[in-house]
C-alpha cells in the first residue's frame, strides 16, 4: 500500500492506493479529514458486440452507516439512489467523460462508495478526485487526471472547500473541475452576484485544481500501470474521404432549414441514401457508415458557423429565437404559465401547501427541509419520439436541480410567506435548453401564483465552437448547436446578477477572454427575454388563487407549546379533526394554519388562543359546568381551565341547593374575582348580573 497526502482548504487530502479493492483496474481510498470514499475504476475487456457509443456509469453509493444512521422503511437497506447521490453521480460524470478516447467502446464503470462522512468535508469531491486517481492508476486509457474543488464567498472573499458553517453564510456555491490547463465543468448557485465576481471565482478554483492535478500526477508516476492498447472504433479513411464528397453538399444545404423536424428529417433521408450507397462497397460496417455521417454533419454544421457566421436556422450569433409568454392557463392549480422560445416549449404549474408539505431529507447529513421544490419533466413527445413513460432519470434530476437553485434566491422566507412552494415544468417541445425555459416559465408561473419572489429570474443558454485560436459564441444554442459544439452554458439571473451556472466543455484552453465574453453575452440574452416575460405580467399578483390555501400565523409563548400539543398529540389532533385546519408547530412559539375555509380557520384559531390564553381576575367568560358540589359549581373557563362558584356566587338571592340554579352542562356567564396564591380560580356568577 502506498499513501500521499496533501493539503486542501486547510484540510488533509490522503489518497491510499494498493490496500483495498485490487482486483479492479484502479482504486483508490480517499481520506479527506473523516470523509473517507472508496472509488473503483472498472472495465471490460473487450468492447460489446453491437455497441456504437462509449458505454460509460458512475455509481455514487450512499451508505447510511457513513453517517451513523441505519435506513428508515421496513427493509432497513439502502435502495434506489437518492436525489443527492444522483446529482453527485453526474458531477463526477462531467468532467472525466470527455477524457476517454474517441471510438472507445469499452464498458467502464466508475463506482464511489461513502463509507465515512463528514459535515465539513464534501463527500462528492472527494469522489470526483478518487475517480480520476483510480482512471489514472489503471490500465483504462484516460488523458486525466482532473480534480474538482468546491468555491465559497464569505465576508468578500472566496473559500476553498468552505466547511457546512462557511457554506450557512456563502453567497457562492461553485464546483469547478478541470485538468491542468482548462476548465471543464461548473456548477453553481448564487446570490444574485457580478459576472465579475462569478468569472473570478472559476479562475480562483482552478488554481486549486492545478495543485491537486500535480499531486495526482505524482501518484500515477509512483504506482500507476502501463495504459493498456485499446480497440477503438475507426473509420476508414477511405469510406470518410468518399462519403465527404457525395454528402457534403446535400447536408450543407440540409442543415439551414430552420424548422427542427423538417431539418432532422431531411438529414435522416439523406443518412439513409448514403447507408443504401455505400453498404454495398463497405459490407458489414453499418456503424461505420454511420458514424463517418454524424462526423460529417458535425464538420459542416461547425463551418458554417465559424466561417460564415451563420446558424442552422439562419438566426444572428446572439439572436434569442422567438419568445412567447403566457400566465394563467390552468383554472384550478394556483399559478400557471406557458413559455415558449422557438421549438422549446415549458408548462410550468405552482401549487401552495402547507408547511407540513415540505420535503424532508434525511441523507448522510443533519436531516433538513425543504420548502421550495422544482421538478422537471421531458416526456419522448417533446422530441417527437415514442417511448415509455418511467420515473425521472438522471437528466431530469439534473435539470430540474438547475432551475431550484437558480430560483431558490429570489423565493420567499417562511416568515414572509409561509407556504411550502411545488413548481412542475413539463416540457412540452424540445429542442435546446429546456432547462432554461423551465426557470423562465417557472418564474411566471410564481409570480401568477402570487409568490412575492425578490425579482424575476430568466435564463439562457450560450454555446461555443472553437477551431484553433478562433472561436464563435452562440446565444440560445439548440439541439444541433448543443450536440454538435464545444461548450454548453447556461446561466440563470435576476437583472441585479447570477443566480446559477452550469458550464460543461467539450475542449481543452477554455481562456478567461472566451468566459468573460461567454458571460457578458449571455447578460445580454437574458436581459432580453426578461423584458418579453415582463412584458406578460410585470409583477406578482396581488392576490393569491381563490383554490389556494390561506395561511394564518398565531405566535404563542415557547412555555405554551405542550398546552397547544397536548399528551401524544391529542389536542392538536382534535383540532384539526374539528376543523379540517392544518396546524404547523414551531419551536419558536409560531404556529402556521392552513385552510381554503375562512370560518374554520377562524375557529382553529380561536381554539388555540384559547389554550393559550391566561385567565385575568376582572375578566368575564362563558363556561360549561364541569361538576356540583354541595357548596358550588366548576366551571371550564377556558380548555383545561375550570375554576369554582361558591353558591352563595350563584344567585343574587340566597341559594338552599346548587341543583336548583344550574346542572352539569349547562352554560355559565362568570366573572374571575380571585386566583389564589395556589393558583385556583374563584368566580362569580352573581357578578355578572
Amino acid at each position: 500500500m502506498e499513501t500521499f497526502s496533501m493539503e486542501v482548504g486547510g484540510r488533509t487530502l490522503t489518497i491510499e492506493q494498493g490496500k483495498m479493492a485490487k482486483q479492479a483496474n484502479g482504486a483508490v481510498l480517499v481520506r479527506y479529514g473523516d470523509t473517507v470514499v472508496l472509488v473503483t475504476a472498472t472495465a471490460s475487456k473487450e468492447p460489446r458486440e453491437g455497441v456504437d457509443f462509449f458505454p460509460l456509469t458512475v455509481d455514487y453509493e450512499e451508505k447510511m452507516y457513513a453517517a451513523g444512521k441505519i435506513p428508515g422503511g421496513f427493509i432497513k437497506r439502502e435502495g434506489r439512489p437518492s436525489n443527492d447521490a444522483t446529482l453527485c453521480a453526474r458531477l463526477i460524470d462531467r468532467p472525466i467523460r470527455p477524457l476517454f478516447p474517441k471510438g472507445y467502446r469499452n464498458d467502464v464503470q466508475i463506482v464511489a462508495t461513502v463509507l465515512s462522512v463528514e459535515p465539513d468535508n464534501a463527500p462528492e469531491l472527494a469522489g470526483m478526485i478518487g475517480a480520476s486517481c483510480a482512471l489514472s492508476v489503471s490500465d483504462i486509457p484516460f488523458d486525466g487526471p482532473i480534480a474538482g474543488v468546491r468555491v465559497g464567498r464569505v465576508d468578500g472573499a472566496f473559500v476553498i472547500n468552505p466547511t457546512a458553517a462557511q457554506r450557512e453564510v456563502s453567497t457562492l456555491n461553485l464546483t469547478v473541475a478541470g485538468s491542468a490547463d482548462a476548465v471543464m465543468m461548473v456548477e453553481a448557485g448564487a446570490s444574485e452576484l457580478p459576472e465579475e465576481v462569478v468569472l473570478d471565482a472559476i479562475l480562483f478554483g482552478h488554481k486549486e485544481i492545478q495543485r491537486i492535478v500535480a499531486f495526482e500526477q505524482e501518484i500515477q508516476a509512483a504506482c500507476g500501470k502501463l495504459k493498456s492498447e485499446a480497440r477503438l472504433f475507426k473509420v476508414p479513411e477511405a469510406l470518410a474521404e468518399a462519403l465527404d464528397a457525395a454528402a457534403r453538399p446535400l447536408l450543407d444545404e440540409a442543415v439551414r432549414n430552420p424548422d427542427k423536424l423538417d431539418r432532422d428529417a431531411h438529414i435522416a433521408a439523406i443518412a439513409a441514401d448514403m447507408m443504401e450507397k455505400f453498404l454495398p462497397e463497405y459490407p458489414e460496417m453499418e456503424k461505420e457508415i454511420a458514424m463517418a455521417f454524424h462526423d460529417l454533419e458535425k464538420s459542416v454544421v461547425r463551418r458554417m458557423i465559424t466561417r460564415e457566421k451563420i446558424r442552422p436556422d439562419g438566426r444572428g450569433l446572439e439572436e434569442v429565437r422567438p419568445v412567447s409568454c403566457e400566465v394563467g392557463l390552468l383554472p384550478r392549480p394556483h399559478g400557471s404559465a406557458l413559455f415558449t422560445r422557438g421549438q422549446t416549449q415549458v408548462l410550468s404549474v405552482t401549487t401552495l401547501g402547507a408547511l407540513s408539505d415540505e420535503q424532508v431529507i434525511d441523507g448522510l447529513g443533519p436531516e433538513t427541509t425543504k420548502h421550495y421544490l422544482h421538478q422537471y419533466n421531458f416526456p419522448g413527445y417533446s422530441v417527437g419520439e415514442a417511448r415509455p413513460m418511467r420515473s425521472p432519470g438522471r437528466r431530469e434530476i439534473g435539470h430540474g436541480a438547475l432551475a431550484e437553485r437558480a430560483l431558490l434566491p429570489v423565493v420567499p422566507s417562511i416568515e414572509s410567506f409561509p407556504y411550502t412552494i411545488r413548481v412542475v415544468s413539463e416540457v412540452l417541445e424540445s429542442n435546446g435548453s429546456s432547462s432554461m425555459a423551465s426557470v423562465c416559465g417557472s418564474t411566471l408561473s410564481l409570480m401568477h401564483a402570487g409568490v412575492p419572489i425578490k425579482r424575476p429570474v430568466s435564463g439562457v443558454a450560450m454555446g461555443l465552437v472553437k477551431e484553433g485560436d478562433a472561436y464563435t459564441i452562440l446565444t440560445d444554442i439548440q439541439g444541433m448547436e448543443d450536440a454538435l459544439g464545444d461548450m454548453d452554458f447556461k446561466v440563470a439571473g435576476t437583472s441585479e446578477g447570477i443566480t446559477a451556472l452550469q458550464m460543461d466543455i467539450k475542449v481543452d484552453g477554455l481562456s478567461r477572454d472566451i468566459l468573460q465574453a461567454a458571460l457578458a453575452q449571455a447578460k445580454r440574452g437574458r436581459a432580453f427575454i426578461l423584458d418579453k416575460m415582463l412584458a406578460c405580467i410585470p409583477a406578482p399578483a396581488a392576490e393569491l388563487s381563490p383554490y389556494a390555501p390561506r395561511v394564518e400565523t398565531i405566535t404563542i409563548k415557547v412555555d405554551k407549546i405542550r398546552d397547544v400539543i397536548g399528551t401524544g398529540g391529542k389536542v392538536v389532533r382534535g383540532i384539526v379533526d374539528e376543523t379540517g385546519v392544518d396546524v404547523d408547530i414551531h419551536e419558536d412559539g409560531h404556529i402556521f394554519l392552513t385552510s381554503p375555509d375562512a370560518a374554520a380557520m377562524a375557529r382553529a384559531k380561536q381554539m388555540i388562543e384559547d389554550i393559550v390564553r391566561e385567565v385575568e381576575v376582572g375578566e368575564v367568560y362563558t363556561g360549561t359546568v364541569t361538576r356540583l358540589l354541595k357548596f358550588g359549581a366548576f366551571v371550564q373557563i377556558l380548555p383545561n381551565k375550570e375554576g369554582l362558584c361558591h353558591i352563595s356566587q350563584l344567585a343574587n338571592h340566597r341559594v338552599e341547593r346548587v341543583e336548583d340554579v344550574v346542572q352539569v352542562g349547562d352554560q355559565l356567564t362568570v366573572k374571575v374575582v380571585e386566583i389564589d396564591e395556589k393558583g385556583r380560580i374563584n368566580l362569580s356568577h352573581k357578578a355578572t348580573l
